[in-house]
């Protein structure tokens, strides 16, 4: 197995890259907005679960592919950004919705969708693509074991900080939110804010490709 100085590298440089934010955490932060603390977790669980994906495919090969074809990749980051582009619409048409849904205690969005959501986002994200491609096989030791082995632990890492950094924004996220709901309007402006945030980072994964 590789060094244990090379997994301590390998989670700094994953940290350096993980605190900024980007499509994920943003993702995160205007859904902690709009529907609340629960629904935020469950798309920080969706986001890195869906994260798994490109490390999958990374460390059995599919992701230098995917990193050799450019059109292969722009494929992947404009459905990544079409999508988030649709969740901001759908969320700033239902804004309204959410005062009904705080005025009947009903819990807002679904469990599943919500995860289901975070699940495609962290699995089209560009940067994790790039990441996982570019910088994870950096770290690893032909000589020390298994590569894909090695990838898939490295990776792990890297999923583990990726859940507390985007759970920590999440979840500062939907405590301020709970001084909004304490009026309608702000609650409606809310939604508004959080589908504009997730509108924006849909356009600028097509025009950066950053997380």
């Amino acid at each position: 197995m590789f060094p244990l100085s090379h997994a301590v590298a390998f989670a700094v440089a994953a940290l350096i890259i993980i605190v900024i934010p980007g499509p994920n955490v943003l993702f995160a932060i205007g859904r902690a907005l709009t529907l609340g603390r629960r629904s935020a977790v469950l798309s920080v669980a969706g986001t890195v679960a869906g994260s798994f994906v490109p490390l999958v495919a990374v460390s059995f090969g599919l992701g230098a592919v995917l990193l050799a074809s450019s059109l292969l990749f722009l494929i992947v980051k404009v459905a990544g950004a079409a999508y988030l582009i649709y969740l901001g619409i759908a969320t700033i048409r239902q804004r309204k919705k959410l005062v009904e849904a705080l005025r009947s205690k009903v819990p807002s969005g679904s469990g599943v969708r919500v995860f289901r959501q975070g699940f495609i986002v962290g699995a089209t994200n560009p940067k994790t693509i790039v990441f996982f491609g570019a910088v994870l096989p950096q770290f690893a030791v032909p000589t020390q074991g298994a590569l894909p082995v090695q990838l898939l632990i490295l990776g792990a890492i890297f999923l583990a900080i990726q859940a507390l950094s985007d759970g920590s924004w999440a979840l500062l996220a939907a405590t301020a939110r709970s001084w909004f709901v304490r009026s309608p309007r702000r609650l409606e402006t809310v939604g508004s804010t959080g589908g504009l945030m997730i509108i924006g980072v849909g356009a600028g994964m097509v025009l950066t490709g950053a997380d």
